[in-house]
């Protein structure tokens, strides 16, 4: 029998994601399929980008909705690729009188879970592979860092590693 895949670990340890603080999140469509849209451009006048599909302008606007479920959660930048999303995703919630987060659900695995299950919902079939990749966010360079390499990925789509013929 072969041996089953080990599943990369993919949260910091020790870290409390229930905290304020800023996130960059990846999701991938299931099987990669590419089914948010299509890369078009790169002649001379145009640079690369993509053309969302009627999924890829769902996933877009079920996006931009999620403020009005979690209002301590805002999404900074996010860009929609033919197989995943990219966002940058904020906490900014109370927090309780002892430094525990304050009584909300609007949390990051709880936002994500939500935003797959409406998507999921509106497309009529389950969109998303399971899980998803995410790293906090620590410092500003970090943060420009993320969202330099976020605006500049439908130019090196070719060269992503979620990039399939």
């Amino acid at each position: 029998m072969a041996e089953l895949p080990k599943r990369k670990k993919g949260r910091l340890t020790g870290y409390d994601y229930s905290a304020n603080g800023s996130y960059y999140i990846t999701v991938c469509t299931r099987d990669k399929q590419h089914i948010l849209g299509h890369s078009v451009g790169g002649g001379v006048l145009d640079a690369p980008y993509v053309r969302l599909s009627k999924y890829g302008t769902m996933v877009r606007d079920t996006l931009a909705e999620m403020d009005t479920f979690y209002d301590d959660i805002t999404i900074d930048h996010y860009v929609i690729m033919p197989n995943h999303v990219h966002f940058i995703l904020s906490i900014c919630g109370e927090r309780g009188p002892s430094g525990t987060p304050a009584p909300t659900n609007a949390r990051l695995p709880a936002f994500l879970s939500t935003w797959k299950r409406l998507t999921n919902k509106k497309a009529g079939f389950s969109l998303w592979q399971r899980g998803y990749y995410d790293h906090v966010i620590r410092n500003e360079p970090d943060y420009l860092r993320i969202r330099q390499y976020m605006e500049e990925n439908p130019v090196r789509w070719t060269e992503d590693e979620y990039y399939q013929e």
